[in-house]
């Protein structure tokens, strides 16, 4: 799994707007499909707040990774944002989230999804790059630094 081909400038966003859980998912999922990276919304919607029933995809250091698996991608698509103010997103820790990363895949492919999964949630481990993350201007930066 290589994040440089899955997250690209065109599906960063660094000001999402959502106030609430599911506004971040609608903001996230609308970059993928502006990326023409989705086909069908509102399925993929249903699919990741239906992940999101089962357990909360907030984890932990103010960071959310939102994700399922659906038949509106044909391979594994990803987004960036980072939302300007904390977000509740029923987190592991209590803690509100600005940082969210949502993948979807296709139902039938196990393998990259949690290659990805593993991948980006190692990357966050460090408190220094969320912060760096956090204060960045440039779509271009963030993924830099989240592939160095």
């Amino acid at each position: 799994m290589n994040l440089r081909t899955v997250l690209t400038p065109e599906v960063v966003n660094l000001h999402l707007k959502g106030t609430t859980k599911e506004e971040i998912i609608d903001e996230m999922l609308e970059i993928l499909i502006s990326a023409g990276k989705v086909t069908d919304k509102e399925a993929a919607r249903e699919c990741i707040l239906d992940r999101e029933r089962k357990m909360s995809t907030g984890m932990k250091h103010g960071i959310a990774i939102p994700h399922g698996k659906t038949d509106t991608v044909t391979e594994l698509v990803a987004c960036l944002g980072i939302s300007d103010s904390p977000v509740d997103f029923d987190s592991l820790d209590q803690e509100p989230c600005r940082i969210f990363i949502m993948t979807l895949s296709p139902v039938n492919k196990t393998g990259p999804h949690l290659q990805f999964l593993a991948e980006v949630s190692l990357l966050f481990k460090s408190a220094e790059k969320r912060q760096e993350i956090l204060n960045i201007k440039d779509k271009s930066e963030v993924i830099r630094i989240l592939t160095e």
